[in-house]
């Protein structure tokens, strides 16, 4: 295992909340169940870099395009696996996204799913993934004119379905059964106690003694996937001649261009795992979003729609072939902007390659990290004087190109970004524009956007009135 990095060295220069105490730190400055939105706004207060002291973990968090901007610098700077995904290592082990640099499997893998986000593979995904959409309008046409939908969770069923039966063969049932399928409840559960898990007390024996209960049903919660995993895994071994070039069918058959080597059985669960749950929660929660802002802002999704009917007029059954989707350039516009104000995954970690000095004034040594805080980043002046306001022309070329290349990271950064980009992005184009085409969104009128907190952002307690158009 590759030794833990030193999370950052508490220095006086870099502000800190005013209210600091022995022991304790700034933990009473923290919010537990809201830490994103909490330390947003702690950067408005504290300004584009400051400190917090937990017990005796130190955590920088960044949110000034500057500063960001040569934090992304990868000669400079590298992936950091930090408290947050060394608490999700028992879910992920050395995944994709909770690897460390140094671990040969990370590479590996990343070399052998290549192949699997091309274009061409992607144009093989696309049938599925219509498919899985048009199931949630089977949902939700039954649920017109009457009883509201609940966003967050229907959006988390299509996009779970799509990443199962897409990447591994594997159908979750979501729309056929009323209760949640149990490995959805352990996934959950399991990235609960991985949030809590940050938040640990100074001593412990006492912390494990008071989390005994809950450390027992993490346990089972965790065999519980690995079994669940390991029996799609001996299904697909056991049957050969079914060759499927789906993720699955990537890492159990091709070898690593670069050492020639195959992934074992356990890390290729480890993979599956992290797909699910990165594959999923991400983009349900970006969905969610996109909807939320479509449905407060009527002039925006009467925009979405014309581009929408231009393809497919209204009151026809949209039947789109891939090339169709990358033309609906508004609606990526939308997307864009709806990940600038609430990136799903709200962060990630940068630590120092050797001993440099940060904004010409923040020494860091090696192994130093500091938190890009992306909905902060997201909202840095550069943006514009009101940028809390939903605005997809943000996104049009012109103002891309006015604005610094690194303040826009919803993906990540650098070689340990998502390499699902591309398919969550087909993904969630083709099922707004869906939507759009076949729906008015009617928002219940006392909602105020309520964002929760789990591995990702999403809105909370969002319902909508649908009525087809």
């Amino acid at each position: 295992m590759e030794p833990m990095a030193v999370l950052t060295v508490d220095r006086p220069s870099v502000p800190h909340p005013p209210r600091r105490i022995p022991l304790l730190g700034d933990l009473l400055d923290v919010d537990v169940t809201k830490p994103t939105q909490n330390a947003m706004a702690c950067a408005r207060r504290l300004g584009p870099i400051y400190q917090r002291k937990i017990f005796n973990y130190v955590f920088t968090f960044v949110s000034g395009a500057d500063l960001a901007t040569e934090l992304n610098d990868e000669s400079r700077f590298q992936k950091h696996v930090g408290v947050a995904l060394r608490n999700l290592r028992p879910i992920g082990n050395d995944g994709l996204f909770t690897a460390y640099n140094s671990e040969p499997n990370w590479s590996k893998a990343h070399n052998i799913l290549m192949p699997a986000f091309t274009q061409s593979a992607m144009r093989s995904y696309h049938q599925t993934m219509l498919d899985t959409v048009r199931e949630l309008i089977v949902h939700w046409d039954e649920r017109c004119d009457s009883a509201p939908v609940e966003v967050t969770p229907d959006m988390t069923k299509v996009t779970l379905e799509t990443i199962g039966r897409t990447g591994f063969g594997y159908e979750f049932g979501s729309f056929d059964r009323a209760e949640q399928d149990p490995f959805v409840g352990a996934m959950i559960r399991s990235l609960r106690f991985a949030q809590k898990a940050s938040f640990t007390l100074p001593i412990p024996i006492l912390d494990r003694a008071i989390k005994r209960k809950a450390i027992r049903r993490n346990q089972a919660d965790l065999a519980y996937m690995a079994h669940v995993v390991d029996e799609v895994i001996r299904s697909r071994r056991a049957n050969p001649d079914e060759h499927r070039d789906d993720l699955l069918g990537l890492m159990l058959s091709a070898e690593d261009p670069e050492s020639g080597e195959r992934l074992d059985d356990e890390n290729v669960r480890d993979q599956v795992i992290t797909f699910l749950i990165a594959g999923h929660e991400t983009s349900s929660g970006a969905l969610s979003f996109a909807l939320y802002y479509l449905a407060n802002n009527q002039e925006i999704a009467e925009r979405a729609r014309a581009e929408i009917y231009s393809m497919w007029p209204q009151g026809t059954d949209p039947d789109p072939v891939f090339e169709q989707i990358p033309k609906l350039r508004y609606v990526r516009r939308v997307l864009d902007e709806t990940l600038r104000l609430w990136p799903t995954a709200p962060g990630y970690m940068r630590e120092a390659r050797e001993d440099t000095v940060l904004g010409g004034r923040y020494p860091m040594k090696a192994g130093d990290a500091a938190f890009v805080l992306l909905p902060q980043l997201h909202r840095d002046p550069v943006w514009g004087d009101d940028p809390d306001a939903f605005d997809p022309d943000r996104f049009l070329p012109a103002n891309v190109r006015a604005r610094p290349g690194h303040v826009y990271k919803p993906f990540g950064t650098g070689i340990r970004s998502c390499i699902g980009r591309q398919f969550a992005i087909h993904e969630i184009v083709m099922a707004l524009a869906l939507l759009l085409h076949r729906y008015d969104l009617e928002p219940e009128p006392d909602y105020e956007l309520d964002v929760t907190e789990l591995l990702t952002l999403k809105p909370e307690g969002f319902r909508l009135r649908l009525h087809r158009r």
